[in-house]
């Protein structure tokens, strides 16, 4: 029986040789990039660095990032990594 969520292509490898590679179709892919997309705006209650006491988990991981750089380049004292509890549909 065929998988309905499934593409298989046929790709080359290298100059003598051809493989095979399975992809989601392209109503799957749109439907995880979407909801891909929401979560990563779902709100955290974590407080961004200047204002505001909530932010998305985009913001947040950004602004991770930027804490993170900091410490490896010795501009902050301590690293301390704000980690929200996530929770997965």
């Amino acid at each position: 029986m065929k998988n309905a969520y499934f593409v298989i292509k046929t790709e080359s490898l290298s100059r003598d040789k051809k493989g095979k590679r399975q992809y989601l179709n392209d109503l799957k892919t749109a439907d995880l990039m979407r909801k891909l997309n929401l979560y990563f705006e779902g709100k955290v209650e974590i407080p961004r660095i200047k204002h505001g006491k909530k932010q998305t988990l985009e913001t947040l991981i950004n602004e991770e990032a930027l804490l993170f750089a900091k410490y490896l380049r010795d501009e902050g004292e301590t690293r301390i990594p704000r980690i929200p509890f996530l929770y997965f549909l």
